[in-house]
């Protein structure tokens, strides 16, 4: 099995689309005379903390809670990790940065984490506009574990998202610009569950358009017949949409539209008797939240399904996932993102450890990670890898893990994620 680098990583456009259709954020860039920096600060020596960097765009305009679920995870394991004893007998130190969700206030995260608090590492950033990745990478100060909302993580060297990268990285997105997204969500539907007839419902707006196309050529490079529905943004009539997509015969239901039209069109699509087989949703929306969300759609509720490449966070069956459920009990919610979150700290540990004779320098931690070949995170993670290829692949064996929703028990999953895998083809996008 080749080294899954992401489960689609078209989910980075998704989750930039998604979240431009509900807010703009714009900043400026530093220039690049003001990030010359060492390369090798280490962190104390002797008992002092190892302090850590968290960037989270916490106040962003898409909402307070969009984006703080992977540092809430990362907290909790560091939290569970200095109450044993921290690394090698020294605790982390957590230095936390709200961006805003602006480039100028990630500018600014950026350079106090680094040049002032002169963190050792960053774990587990969730940044609407991560201005500030190119001087993260000339400073080579490694990003662990980090949420690919932009291209960031298939641009820059140091940089390591959560669900790996086999793109050059050499300041230019991907291979020349483009990007490289499979179809493994829609060969798993057309082969598990039958499906043959998807709808994709977008709003006429730019981002959510170029989306919702996106998904419809995956689509129908599966050979799917796609049935598409655009709403107005500003005036959406999702129960046309529903009807619609109830006469034509959808079987999957695929969107480019925001949380709170998701609602809408769920709560449509029950008052029309619309039944799918599925309504598809991805990682970002993974929540406890579900029932509150969709509270007057009951039958889509119980049609909702997830996928992403990392172990589901209610499947208790797994130690590695119980930990984490115990670690983080006082949350009032839970996400896949805070499990994520969690995996990246973990990484960031593993890294630290293995440097503890030598010294935890930026450098040690950034060599451990960037010779990272099919990491797991104790399980909860499809294997991540950070090796290079010349060329993108045209085709790739991709692992997914799948959950559906169930009122009573939660997000089941479906299937083990490391069995879930598909040789598919890899389609270029532009980010």
């Amino acid at each position: 099995m080749r080294p899954a680098r992401r489960r689609r990583a078209a989910e980075r456009a998704a989750a930039a689309a998604l979240l431009l259709v509900v807010a703009t954020a714009c900043g400026s860039r530093l220039p690049e005379s003001d990030f010359e920096h060492g390369s090798r600060t280490p962190a104390p020596r002797g008992g002092a903390p190892i302090p850590v960097g968290i960037v989270t765009s916490a106040t962003s305009p898409v909402g307070g809670d969009t984006f703080t679920g992977p540092g809430q995870g990362a907290k909790a394991y560091f939290d569970r990790l200095n109450a044993r004893g921290g690394i090698d007998g020294r605790r982390v130190e957590v230095h936390e940065c709200d961006d805003g969700g602006s480039g100028v206030g990630d500018n600014t995260c950026v350079h106090r984490l680094i040049d002032e608090d002169k963190v050792v590492a960053l774990v587990a950033t969730t940044a609407l506009d991560y201005a500030g990745a190119p001087r993260v990478s000339h400073a080579r100060v490694p990003d662990i574990g980090g949420q690919p909302i932009g291209a960031a993580y298939d641009t820059w060297p140091h940089l390591y998202g959560i669900y790996g990268s086999s793109a050059p990285r050499n300041g230019t997105p991907g291979w020349g610009g483009k990007l490289y997204g499979g179809t493994e969500v829609y060969r798993y539907f057309k082969r598990v569950k039958g499906a043959r007839t998807a709808a994709v419902v977008s709003y006429n707006q730019a981002a959510s358009a170029a989306y919702a196309r996106l998904v419809q050529r995956g689509l129908r490079a599966e050979g799917y017949k796609v049935v598409t529905e655009q709403v107005d943004f500003a005036l959406p009539n999702f129960r046309a949409a529903a009807a619609d997509l109830k006469e034509q015969g959808a079987d999957l239901v695929f969107d480019a539209i925001d949380g709170h039209g998701n609602a809408q069109l769920c709560r449509a699509m029950d008052e029309v008797g619309a039944k799918v087989v599925a309504k598809v949703t991805n990682v970002q929306n993974w929540t406890s939240t579900v029932p509150e969300d969709y509270k007057d759609s009951p039958r889509c509720r119980n049609a909702l399904w997830a996928n992403g490449s990392s172990r589901d966070y209610d499947d208790t069956r797994n130690a590695a996932v119980r930990e984490f459920r115990d670690a983080t009990k006082a949350l009032k919610t839970h996400s896949q993102w805070q499990l994520e979150g969690w995996a990246a700290a973990m990484w960031f540990t593993d890294a630290a450890r293995s440097c503890a004779r030598s010294g935890i320098t930026r450098a040690c931690v950034d060599a451990f990670v960037d010779r990272s070949r099919d990491y797991t995170a104790d399980g909860l993670l499809l294997p991540v890898s950070f090796e290079p290829l010349p060329k993108p692949p045209k085709t790739r064996r991709t692992c997914l893990s799948v959950a559906r929703w169930q009122d009573g028990r939660g997000w089941v999953a479906q299937g083990d994620m490391n069995s879930t895998c598909f040789e598919v083809p890899q389609l270029p996008y532009e980010p």
